[in-house]
């Protein structure tokens, strides 16, 4: 897809990268709040939150810096990296709620703002006669100024302007720093370490914290502006959440020296009389607030400017205004004006308390998602991920880990909010963009990395007693999938839940380009029919020029489990011998491969009502019985046989017939099988009475039947011990190498 934002010309370097996240992080919190933090939870806890804070923004700001020294970051930053890992339907879902927090962050900040005049209210009631009590009288005019500035002159301004209060907000921390009070010149250092209890709780306090540690990912908003973001964002990002970090500690210090602890709770702007000069910190609250209101509404407009470059929104034209940019240096005019219309809306309302809770959850969301990419990357072995710094895979997991923890300590209902809003987000986007891919490359990269590791261990392990503990891993060579759906369904059922198997699709024909073409896709539309049915069956393809080099190769395929590969399946139409000649002729080299071996004779019934499964075991099948058995107990386990029941007819001696009985009854007791002693039925032989003619007139209504075979009697009698039961259903013959244990 062609992106929109790259035929402009890119002008900022680092150092509007670290102005803009330190602006933010040194915020409207830290003048604020920080002091009441700080006396209510003392200094050591101040520390811990600082800690807790830093161990997600931390590994955050690093695995920001990996993913970007990676690949090019293109507008939009934060969304840009989030939807090229996870894919754009996922991408957009978590860029929208991003875009919805940055743009009301705006707001939060604006209100912050008018709170620096708090200062002057006691002077305009003494001197002008007028109280003050809505701050919206500052708020508004303040926001509809920013407005104009943005709309009108753009992020270059808004740089400009973002050096001056930087500069005061500099300035404001050098006279915080300077300043003293009477309570410093008494304090008891000793007390430093004493543990306060807070009445609101450790996780309040933190909530009301936070925020100021989440501004380091602010300056990434700016990378389709900066002329080299693989270099400018890593160091900008870094530098500015180590710088805010130790500022942060230095700050909590300083308060508590300064101020008791009910002057830092009850005086929100306690800052300013501890500085040297007490009017700086209102001017540095003011700078600080409006600084991050700059950032946001630089950030948030080229968020929705390259969701609508990617044609995210279900309407054309919709995304066609929102990415629409101007001519000379595509600012994202149209993208500013709908964020100043929410900005305006949440600024009206006031009181942004419980909102701002719910944009750090969708911070939190934001940064768990980075680390999280990161964290895979590590795993996914991607050779085109080769970025030139490299975080640590166990510091993204800690951030991805804490990033959901913190969510549901500060606030779980919000956090359930944010979610499902960010789920329902998705959703839509899948209804309406059905063409978008759901998941990105990563996930199957961890999947593959993670499946070859297993198989290795697998591999290197000690084997189990396949006799002790057996179960069916097997490979089925079909021809005719498209024709019958009767081994396939057998397979499905067979590695439903109990067995692994591997069905092949055997193409005819010599290795060409064409037929390879046709064998993919023939294996598409397998894959598709797996979906369909829900079934657990590894799928794949075989192009060979005769039938007896596919049986040689299917036989070689490794089990894809890392369970060793024990039967082979073939299935052929009743009626017809083409096929079944030639698996018959093979079955030394089925032999030499020691599996057992199971040929499904297919008819027009094909499994009727799937509700009774008939087992025949005849006297000359005392080896196969076992495996007869359980693999009817293996098929009545999937959905499709719930309603159906296992019947076992022997044929024994007259004389041994109440002995054969009690001991298949033990058998099937001991075993755990679900087969009622009533549906073991026992017919005495009789050499007057025709087998097959028996088991033809007795299993007519069975929707299968299990019969046995032997490799004597292939030799005798060759394919004509499969073609002589044609008054039933389907049949599975079956024919083991060695007997199986029934526990």
């Amino acid at each position: 897809m062609e992106n929109k934002l790259q035929s402009f010309k890119a002008n900022f370097g680092t150092l509007p990268v670290f102005l803009t996240a330190i602006s933010t992080i040194l915020g409207a919190v830290m003048f604020l709040r920080f002091g009441y933090a700080v006396g209510e939870v003392g200094f050591m806890g101040t520390l811990l939150i600082i800690l807790i804070g830093h161990l997600v923004t931390i590994p955050t700001a690093m695995a920001l810096a990996e993913i970007a020294t990676n690949q090019k970051v293109e507008g939009g930053g934060e969304y840009f990296i989030i939807s090229r890992s996870f894919g754009l339907n996922i991408g957009s879902s978590i860029g929208l709620a991003l875009y919805l927090s940055q743009a009301i962050s705006v707001a939060f900040y604006i209100i912050a703002f008018a709170e620096s005049f708090e200062a002057i209210k006691p002077w305009v009631s003494s001197e002008l006669g007028y109280t003050i009590t809505d701050n919206r009288i500052f708020s508004v005019p303040a926001l509809l100024l920013l407005i104009g500035l943005m709309v009108t002159k753009g992020a270059d301004l808004g740089m400009k302007a973002l050096y001056v209060v930087v500069a005061i907000l500099f300035v404001s921390l050098v006279m915080f720093f300077l300043g003293s009070t009477d309570y410093s010149n008494v304090y008891d250092s000793s007390l430093i370490f004493k543990n306060v209890d807070s009445e609101k709780g450790f996780f309040f306090v933190f909530a009301i914290i936070f925020p100021a540690f989440t501004g380091m990912t602010a300056g990434v908003g700016l990378s389709g502006d900066l002329k080299d973001p693989k270099k400018s964002i890593p160091m900008g990002t870094l530098a500015a959440t180590i710088v805010g970090m130790v500022l942060y500690v230095f700050i909590a210090l300083k308060l508590v020296y300064s101020a008791s602890p009910d002057d830092l709770v009850n005086d929100q702007l306690i800052m300013s009389k501890i500085a040297l000069w007490g009017p700086i910190i209102p001017l540095g609250l003011a700078a600080a607030t409006i600084s991050s209101a700059l950032g946001s509404f630089m950030v948030a407009p080229r968020t929705l400017q390259a969701i609508g470059s990617d044609n995210v929104i279900p309407n054309k034209k919709v995304n066609e205004f929102v990415a629409a940019g101007t001519a000379k240096n595509n600012e994202p005019k149209n993208a500013t004006i709908i964020t100043s219309v929410i900005a305006l809306v949440f600024v009206l309302m006031g009181d942004v308390n419980a909102v701002a809770e719910v944009i750090s959850m969708f911070f939190m969301v934001t940064y768990g998602s980075l680390c999280l990419i990161s964290f895979m990357q590590h795993f996914a072995a991607d050779p085109s991920y080769r970025p030139s710094f490299k975080s640590k895979w166990y510091l993204s997991l800690l951030g991805a880990v804490l990033c959901i923890y913190l969510m549901f300590k500060v606030n779980a209902v919000y956090a359930v909010a944010s979610i499902l809003l960010m789920v329902g987000i998705y959703f839509y986007i899948t209804f309406n963009n059905s063409n978008k891919k759901g998941m990105a490359n990563i996930f199957q990269g961890v999947i593959h990395q993670f499946s070859r590791n297993l198989q290795v261990f697998l591999q290197k392990t000690e084997k189990e007693n396949s006799d002790d503990y057996w179960r069916p891993g097997v490979i089925c060579l079909n021809k005719d999938s498209f024709e019958r759906l009767a081994a396939f369904d057998m397979m499905k059922w067979i590695s439903h839940r109990y067995g692994f198997g591997t069905y092949i699709h055997f193409e005819k024909g010599y290795f060409s380009k064409a037929t390879r073409q046709t064998a993919d896709e023939k294996l598409s539309k397998l894959i598709e029919m797996a979906n369909t049915t829900k079934s657990n069956v590894f799928l794949e393809t075989i192009i060979s020029p005769s039938n007896t080099n596919a049986i040689v190769q299917a036989i070689q395929q490794p089990g894809i489990s890392g369970h060793d590969n024990n039967m082979m399946l073939f299935e052929f139409k009743k009626g017809t011998t083409e096929w079944l000649t030639d698996v018959v002729d093979n079955y030394n080299l089925i032999a030499s491969a020691d599996y057992d071996l199971c040929i499904l004779a297919s008819s027009d019934r094909n499994f009727g009502y799937r509700s009774e499964i008939h087992v025949w075991i005849k006297k000359e099948d005392f080896e196969n019985a076992n495996l007869m058995i359980l693999l009817s107990y293996i098929i009545l386990g999937h959905p499709d046989w719930k309603k159906s029941e296992i019947k076992i007819f022997a044929v024994v001696d007259k004389a041994n017939i109440e002995k054969e009985k009690d001991s298949l009854i033990e058998l099937t007791t001991t075993g755990r099988l679900p087969i009622s002693p009533n549906n073991i039925i026992m017919l005495p032989i009789d050499e007057n009475v025709d087998k097959i003619q028996l088991i033809n007139e007795t299993s007519k209504s069975a929707d299968l039947t299990i019969l046995g075979f032997h490799e004597s009697n292939l030799k005798t009698k060759g394919i004509e011990i499969f073609n002589t039961y044609n008054g039933l259903g389907n049949v599975l013959f079956v024919n083991t190498r060695h007997s199986k244990l029934i526990k």
